[in-house]
């Protein structure tokens, strides 16, 4: 630790609408995969912590789902997922796509005005537009709100990144580190490990199947010959869907497999057993005792 500077460290709201590119900023930063990404909207579910380190900083980022007006149980649980991390934290990064703000943006600035923190506008994508096209984007925001910096990004591309952390070491204040400075991510494995099975049933299926699935972790504890045991259950909410993820001869489910396995032994650097089985569970974004029990439970908010 540079011993002629002062330690920053602070908790950072990502907000926004769905596929705005909070979860593979929040990747980007930390430099691994924490949070799952997809181009359908509503991929991220939970509050999920990923944690950059530096010499002179840490910052906790909070990636939120996206807000958006709910319409069953787990969009209720989702929306207030987002609403209530902003109770914590030290600052918020409202990212946006590079567009005049929409009435989804302008919801979700209604919702920012009333928390009395500093906000960051966040740009993103700006790798797709012409940079002449920027200036009245941050103009017609500026009439919206006062923010406390303008920053264009591009996640991707990693475009405008260090003036984000300089801006962040600039406006967090002084404290403590955390975390250890190996540590990316404040969930369990097992969430994880749900996760980045459920971004290959997103990749790979396609319709209504996504936003009808969860995976639960029912075992994640033995090595045999060398390799981690890890039994998962995917569910669904009707017999159709069930068919579609198993497939014909059980084709989609074994590629779903393989894609998860190779990504879970990335993140934990080892060889991994992976079982997955198809169970239909009706209704289940409606019915809280499932949510609470698949790890989706309002009252830890």
């Amino acid at each position: 630790m540079n011993q002629n500077k002062e330690f920053k460290s602070g908790f950072v709201a990502l907000v926004g609408r769905p596929n705005v590119g909070k979860s593979t900023l929040m990747n980007h930063l930390v430099g691994q995969k924490v949070a799952i990404t997809s181009n359908k909207p509503q991929t991220t579910r939970n509050r999920i912590s990923g944690i950059y380190t530096d010499q002179d900083m840490q910052v906790v980022f909070v990636d939120t789902p996206g807000i958006f007006k709910p319409h069953s149980k787990l969009d209720d649980y989702m929306d207030k997922a987002s609403l209530s991390s902003l109770k914590d934290v030290d600052l918020v990064l409202f990212m946006v796509d590079p567009e005049k703000p929409g009435k989804g943006d302008l919801f979700i600035l209604d919702q920012l005005k009333q928390v009395k923190l500093p906000v960051f506008l966040v740009i993103n994508k700006i790798d797709e537009i012409h940079p002449d096209k920027l200036l009245p984007i941050i103009d017609a925001y500026r009439k919206e709100a006062d923010f406390k910096e303008y920053l264009p990004i591009s996640a991707t591309e990693g475009m405008g990144i260090p003036d984000l952390l300089k801006a962040l070491n600039e406006n967090l204040p002084s404290g403590p580190q955390y975390y250890g400075s190996d540590q990316i991510t404040d969930r369990p494995e097992y969430f994880v490990v749900a996760e980045l099975i459920r971004e290959q049933v997103l990749q790979l299926t396609s319709q209504e199947v996504p936003h009808a699935t969860a995976v639960a972790v029912d075992r994640m504890n033995q090595r045999i010959n060398g390799k981690l045991q890890i039994e998962a259950t995917i569910y669904v909410e009707r017999d159709g869907q069930k068919g579609i993820i198993i497939g014909k001869g059980a084709k989609m489910l074994k590629q779903i497999g393989i894609n998860s396995r190779r990504a879970i032994e990335d993140l934990l650097g080892e060889k991994v057993n992976l079982k997955l089985w198809v169970k239909v569970q009706h209704n289940w974004r409606s019915d809280p005792s499932f949510l609470k029990l698949i790890g989706y439970d309002k009252k830890e908010l």
